[in-house]
């Protein structure tokens, strides 16, 4: 599957919970009837602030931009979306795009787009397994193929695309372009530090963690278990956990669920002390 939603509220994607005493229903339907399984720091957005996706591209996606939360509550009636990419994944000598290579225009970019050299202005950045990417709105970016993303974003779906390499459907009809809002909302001046920061990685017995994000909607830690873990969710948030490869055992006093690479857990706040066993690599992800 090209793009998997794992743990979502939005109503063009919605969450279905495969275990337990909630099975068969969503999570927008669960969590508004227990609005307590949030936390109390919930305080930017009515429902879950964050989605959770996997991207898996076999040929290069479209270059797009999203816009910031305040263009997009005006006009789009949604979040804006700010969202991190973590490389699970990628062949050799693949790329993304982020950001451009140089300062840039509106008629330039309207020029190149006409004319097919849109790419010559963007950055292509390699990527390798385990790399992260902080993608703040306004940036213009893309995916490359051969790579295979963990996505954690604020909870919207609005993209505005800016090229799509001249390709057609099987009528011949290309896809819709969205440039009059993409040079609304994007940064075109070039994109510098574009790698998160080298970041401290704690050991302890069993596994070890290191926070590979932190910024005003979300907090994503790496997580390689090797033994044992554990942790614990408090009053103040949810906690999602998406297992990347492996296996592991998640459990607390109350429910036990076994995750394996590509599947996701929503831990509700408050939930107290959990363990988790296994060989795995794993994203805890909370507000």
């Amino acid at each position: 599957m090209a793009e998997s939603w794992e743990c979502s509220v939005h109503p063009d994607g919605l969450s279905i919970i495969g275990n337990g005493r909630y099975k068969g229903q969503t999570l927008l339907s669960v969590l508004q009837t227990h609005p307590q399984f949030y936390g109390t720091k919930r305080t930017r957005c009515e429902g879950l602030p964050i989605l959770v996706k996997l991207i898996d591209a076999k040929q290069d996606l479209s270059i797009q931009v999203h816009p910031d939360d305040a263009y997009a509550r005006m006009y789009e009636h949604q979040n804006g979306k700010s969202e991190m990419w973590y490389v699970v994944d990628a062949d050799p000598d693949a790329f993304l795009i982020y950001g451009f290579a140089h300062p840039v225009t509106a008629q330039q970019l309207c020029e190149a787009i006409e004319s097919k050299t849109l790419p010559k202005h963007l950055q292509k950045v390699p990527v390798h397994k385990g790399d992260v990417f902080y993608v703040p709105a306004g940036t213009v970016h893309g995916i490359g193929a051969g790579v295979l993303i963990a996505e954690v974003q604020e909870s919207s779906n609005v993209t505005y695309r800016v090229y799509d390499y001249e390709r057609t459907d099987q009528h011949g009809k290309k896809r819709e372009l969205h440039f009059d809002k993409a040079v609304e909302v994007m940064n075109m001046n070039p994109s510098q530090d574009v790698f998160q920061k080298p970041r401290m990685i704690h050991y302890y017995p069993g596994y070890c963690r290191e926070i590979i994000c932190r910024c005003e909607y979300f907090e994503t830690e790496r997580i390689q278990i090797s033994q044992s873990m554990l942790f614990f969710v408090s009053e103040q948030s949810f906690q999602i956990v998406l297992c990347l490869d492996g296996e592991i055992e998640l459990c607390n006093q109350d429910m036990g669920v076994i995750l394996r690479g590509g599947e996701c857990a929503f831990l509700p706040a408050d939930v107290g002390e959990c363990t988790a066993t296994g060989n795995a690599t794993i994203l805890k992800i909370r507000c």
